[in-house]
């Protein structure tokens, strides 16, 4: 049996004052999960919009790609099936602003 499905991540950028937001939205059709993210320009650095917009985006992503995953392993606990072992490595990149 084949089964399509069809779901939209949308993703809103705000900036302001070397700050810059990000809201990343997965409609499901039933449900919708909303992520997170910031990036903030440090003042020694040159200020270049599209490097916050990116780190931003991917931090709401991430964010997003993590609620999805507590949503999977609720869901497949309530079957009884094992769920997916979660990272507790380290991170990567520059440090996640603080909001």
């Amino acid at each position: 049996m084949t089964r399509t499905l069809h779901w939209t991540v949308g993703v809103d950028l705000t900036e302001d004052e070397g700050t810059t937001k990000a809201r990343a939205e997965l409609d499901m059709g039933s449900a919708k999960i909303t992520g997170k993210g910031t990036a903030r320009c440090n003042p020694s650095d040159v200020d270049v919009p599209a490097i916050g917009d990116e780190l931003a985006a991917s931090r709401a992503m991430k964010d997003l790609a993590g609620q999805l995953m507590r949503v999977a392993n609720r869901d497949m606990e309530a079957v009884g099936a094992d769920t997916v072992p979660q990272h507790t490595g380290p991170g990567y990149g520059w440090p996640e602003a603080v909001t």
